[in-house]
């Protein structure tokens, strides 16, 4: 199913699944809530949050009339344990808010 999402702009990337029916905007405004951030580049096609020095949070959603899931990609520039790290922290705050969030299975995203 890739090809039915955009590609995670950093390097590093561990991505969370959220089967939610929400829009992006909705869910980044939960990102931003729960790791008390903003949305950096509002209003553009590549929007994200910052949830850790180094680490952001994109949205990538299904084209229109998919269903769900959303993937949540949390992407670092600076390696991988900074990835899994920021990813583990933000599943637990999206949990706490009522989120159901898993890993994607074998060829979903």
């Amino acid at each position: 199913m890739a090809h039915y999402r955009d590609t995670a702009s950093g390097p590093f990337v561990v991505t969370l699944v959220v089967d939610l029916p929400i829009a992006k905007l909705d869910a980044l405004e939960v990102i931003a809530f729960v790791s008390d951030g903003h949305i950096d580049n509002a209003g553009t096609a590549w929007p994200r949050v910052g949830v850790a020095p180094n680490a952001w949070a994109e949205v990538q959603i299904p084209r229109f009339g998919d269903p769900p899931p959303l993937a949540v990609d949390v992407c670092s520039d600076a390696s991988p344990e900074v990835a899994r790290a920021a990813a583990s922290t933000l599943r637990s705050a999206l949990e706490r808010v009522g989120w159901t969030v898993r890993d994607p299975r074998d060829g979903e995203v």
